[in-house]
């Protein structure tokens, strides 16, 4: 059994869990949420107003180093019929665009109604109207992001 001191911070012995992020791209924001180090619970977290593309991505990759993200899950919005159409492949064009800007690895994961869903949400905890908008973007992204946790998936121990 080994030896601890009192003066020895407990972070030494704890190995930190990294984080989910999850991303709804859209041509305006980009919607990000963040789960928890357990993988338990995605909240949304910030949004960002796209302005550059090597901007915006800039903007993840300092997100996913400064909050220990260990996998990204992107929403890619499908059509009803389940076909990708042409916002999904802007969606996984920034998403190849930032694979080669990070080592996380990446999952898609079907989107249909959550933005729809997340302004349900919002409306019903009356936000006001001029944040709204922005903040469905996050709370979607939470949406998506929090189904993938429920399935199981989740951040493991590095």
């Amino acid at each position: 059994m080994p030896q601890y001191h009192r003066n020895t911070p407990i972070d030494k012995f704890i190995k930190p869990r990294s984080r989910c992020l999850g991303l709804d791209i859209g041509d305006k924001r980009i919607g990000v949420a963040l789960s928890d180090s357990e993988g338990i619970l995605a909240s949304p977290f910030t949004i960002i107003n796209r302005r550059d593309e090597s901007l915006d991505i800039e903007a993840i990759t300092d997100i996913i180093s400064q909050k220990q993200v260990g996998q990204i899950v992107v929403g890619l919005p499908r059509s009803m019929d389940g076909s990708l159409g042409g916002q999904a492949e802007k969606v996984k064009e920034f998403t190849q665009k930032l694979c080669s800007h990070t080592e996380v690895p990446v999952e898609y994961r079907d989107e249909r109604l959550t933005t729809v869903l997340a302004k349900r949400l919002m409306q019903a905890v009356k936000t006001k109207k001029t944040r709204e908008k922005a903040r469905s973007d996050a709370q979607a992204a939470a949406l998506i992001l929090q189904g993938y946790l429920d399935e199981g998936h989740g951040p493991k121990l590095p």
